[in-house]
């Protein structure tokens, strides 16, 4: 349920900069967030499920990065 509102609110921020949107379905409570190849976020190394809006925040810092 988490990783689909992360995945809406990406969507919703950034519709126009996001060329795909993936989401694996898993069990164990697996959660990886990536950018390309770059891994920004793993639940497995934390043990938690990141904060909704500090992910937007670096998917947003990514975008800016890469338009620059």
């Amino acid at each position: 349920m988490q990783a689909t509102s992360l995945a809406a609110e990406l969507l919703t921020q950034f519709k126009r900069q996001i060329q795909s949107l993936e989401l694996e379905p898993s069990v164990g409570g697996c959660f990886e967030l990536r950018a390309g190849d770059e891994l920004i976020y793993s639940k497995l190394a934390t043990g938690e499920f990141p904060e909704e809006r500090k992910m937007v925040a670096e998917i947003g810092k990514r975008l800016r990065q890469k338009v620059a």
